[in-house]
């Protein structure tokens, strides 16, 4: 959804993600529309992978300037059941993750003196039964953000996060499984704790991103 929202912004898009052949769908849904993207397969939680995927995205599509740290899985358990294989690939993706790909972009980012950064949180952040490594991974992003934005302001660079509530994706239906309700059942008792009544979409998560790139959100930076 965001991939699409920032294509028909007239960016390029770089699409990454561990499996390079399940980016297709994304990749040809936003040529199909007349963008430009490229599949990248890359670890973000490792090192030398991010670093390949970087250089592979300068050299196909010119110094990104735009990143958005969407990569996330979740491994949901409680506590004492919760082994520690859990907790390191959850924050080895999200947290590692958002550091190692933050860290290889702020370079063009800089040297451009303009750059935007969206890291993905969310409303789990907060706490969240069964998810002691999410919740953790989720509020470690929100510091990480408040600390890019101080670190490289000046540099013309902004760093923002979202922190949804509940999304309608493959994740939520996972979550759904895992609990052995209904999705559609799920989707009904959810929405009826939001105040608008319904459950959110990725579009939804994708205009808020298309603001904070946006020129016009040059002021705003380190909020969640």
């Amino acid at each position: 959804g965001v991939a699409q929202r920032l294509a028909a912004d007239g960016f390029k898009i770089a699409v990454v993600d561990l499996d390079e052949a399940s980016c297709a769908g994304t990749v040809e849904a936003v040529t199909a529309a007349g963008g430009t993207a490229l599949a990248v397969g890359a670890n973000v939680g490792d090192e030398a992978q991010v670093a390949a995927a970087f250089t592979r995205i300068e050299a196909e599509l010119g110094a990104p300037t735009v990143l958005i740290n969407n990569a996330g899985v979740i491994r949901d358990n409680l506590l004492f059941k919760m082994t520690t294989d859990d907790w390191d690939t959850v924050m080895s993706v999200h947290l590692r993750g958002a550091f190692l790909m933050s860290k290889s972009v702020q370079k063009y980012m800089t040297e451009a003196k303009w750059g935007r950064i969206v890291n993905l949180s969310s409303s789990s952040a907060l706490g969240n039964r069964g998810q002691a490594n999410y919740s953790a991974a989720k509020a470690g992003i929100q510091g990480f953000t408040k600390t890019l934005a101080i670190e490289l302001g000046k540099f013309g660079v902004t760093a923002n996060a979202i922190a949804p509530g509940f999304i309608q994706t493959d994740m939520t239906a996972s979550t759904a499984e895992r609990l052995g309700v209904a999705f559609d059942d799920f989707i009904k008792f959810s929405a009826e704790q939001i105040p608008v009544q319904r459950v959110g979409q990725p579009e939804d998560i994708a205009h808020t991103v298309s603001f904070l790139v946006s020129e016009g959100a040059g002021f705003v930076s380190g909020q969640v």
